[in-house]
């Protein structure tokens, strides 16, 4: 009976995991369920693309998983916006701390899925503190991403 019990926790256990694993392919990996938008022009470059995260890809496991490297990322600052639940805003004078994550343009098409870009996020780019220039992810309007559903 002891066996039985530890067979079915095991069978669970591994269930649950080839279940996440299948969702996080899906979702991170497929070539299905995430189409560019038509307008889309892909950013093609040998050089590494500079991104300004500030939400979940500040945190170095969801970048592993979302581009398949932690890599570094480099404190920034972005001024005259404020963070605004999963989104910025502009404001004068205020600012959003956050870091730069330096990507190529595969990376970067990764991002753009995760982001939902088209969907839920537009990709902007933005002058920071330090005069660069970098990526942003902006929300779009939520009435959109309702309509796209």
């Amino acid at each position: 009976m002891r066996l039985s019990k530890r067979l079915t926790v095991s069978l669970v256990i591994l269930s649950l995991a080839l279940i996440l694993a299948g969702n996080w392919w899906r979702v991170f990996m497929s070539p299905w369920g995430f189409d560019h938008p038509e307008d889309f022009i892909p950013v093609q470059s040998d050089e590494p693309h500079k991104v300004f995260v500030y939400g979940t890809l500040t945190w170095a496991p969801v970048r592993w998983l979302v581009t398949g490297r932690a890599g570094s990322a480099e404190p920034a600052v972005l001024d005259n916006y404020r963070r605004d639940g999963l989104d910025l805003t502009p404001e004068p004078g205020a600012k959003v701390e956050g870091y730069i994550l330096r990507v190529s343009s595969r990376e970067l098409l990764r991002l753009d899925r995760y982001e939902r870009l088209g969907i839920r996020y537009s990709r902007e780019p933005v002058s920071l503190r330090d005069h660069s220039l970098a990526w942003v992810y902006r929300r779009l309007d939520p009435d959109l991403e309702s309509a796209s559903d």
